[in-house]
């Protein structure tokens, strides 16, 4: 309904405001736990509330035949950042103090707004009904859409069981102290790096089905092996292996989610593929890190690692396709 570009000014400025506040009250000492709990929801907000826009804009600003790879270096790119930005955080809170940190990843924003504000989308949306009638429309939409469905009930059959590694990952990897965690991680955003530079080739060779049924079998095996293996070294070709499989399952995903629908529901539609794949993610967490309290890590990881092997029977009756719809820009609609 709105010019996604001042939408993804206002999201981005918003986490500028929260990221500068907390990094303001850190330096006044005034942060208490609640305090960085109220922050971290706010700037959790502002993240989802852009995050379905910015996926949104990806045909705008490339052609539909690099589509697929923008999505996988996009995706790429966030993991990596995810992997590289907690070292670099801890070397400026070692060096500075933690509201410095705050700051400067309030500072961080403003190469994406520099970016939003010489942009230009050559068409713009404009609100053709409320508000409340386009989330039902939203909600019609995916109810008639078989496509659609088989979608979200795939991402939801993932990601449930993929949390497990990278939320029991700090427990497992104990032993090795703090920075044995941050190189796991660094690891981890290797292997999705790499992932992305063969995801194209591999593209031309294979069915989407057929490589996140792969991919799935890849991340499952290193989820297990992740409870097993006590070397750090083979720990660390688990994590980069892991992380391949990781971005070709999201990357395959995320394109056909984004291609899933018409321009006009593109961002309704990647707001609910979004919230199944966090939500999942984060009920999956809380899961699997229950059952590693009662029952063990390994346990734990064995377990979501089978849940994940099971989820693929749903390849049977909701298979991906990326060819649904041709990827355009968002138009006005009538």
């Amino acid at each position: 309904m709105m010019d996604r570009r001042r939408l993804l000014l206002f999201t981005q400025s918003w986490m500028v405001a929260a990221a500068a506040a907390l990094g303001v009250l850190t330096l006044l000492h005034a942060v208490t736990p609640w305090i960085l709990l109220l922050f971290t929801l706010v700037l959790g907000i502002g993240a989802m509330v852009n995050d379905p826009a910015w996926q949104a804009i990806t045909p705008d600003v490339v052609s539909p035949q690099r589509h697929a790879s923008a999505v996988a270096l996009n995706s790429a790119g966030f993991n990596v950042a995810r992997a590289v930005g907690p070292a670099l955080g801890g070397i400026v809170v070692a060096a500075a103090g933690s509201g410095w940190s705050f700051l400067l990843n309030a500072a961080s924003f403003f190469g994406v707004i520099y970016f939003l504000c010489r942009w230009r989308a050559a068409h713009q949306p404009v609100p053709a009904q409320s508000m409340h009638n386009a989330i039902l429309e939203g909600f019609r939409y995916v109810r008639r859409a078989p496509h659609v469905r088989s979608v979200l009930i795939r991402t939801a059959a993932f990601s449930g069981g993929a949390s497990s590694l990278l939320a029991l990952l700090p427990v497992v990897c104990q032993p090795h102290g703090a920075q044995g965690y941050g190189f796991l991680l660094t690891c981890f955003g290797v292997g999705s790096l790499a992932g992305a530079a063969v995801l194209p080739r591999l593209r031309l060779r294979h069915s989407v089905d057929g490589m996140v049924a792969a991919a799935t079998l890849v991340f499952a095996a290193m989820t297990f092996a992740a409870g097993q293996i006590h070397v750090f070294e083979w720990l660390c070709v688990a994590l980069f292996a892991a992380g391949a499989a990781w971005i070709g399952i999201l990357a395959c995903f995320n394109v056909v989610a984004q291609t899933m629908c018409p321009s006009w529901m593109r961002a309704r539609a990647l707001s609910m593929y979004l919230l199944v794949l966090q939500g999942g993610m984060a009920l999956g967490s809380v899961l699997w890190g229950a059952l590693a309290a009662r029952e063990g890590v390994p346990s734990a990881l064995a377990w979501s690692a089978l849940a994940m092997v099971i989820g693929l029977t749903s390849i049977v009756r909701h298979r991906l396709t990326s060819a649904e719809l041709k990827m355009a820009p968002a138009v006005v609609r009538d």
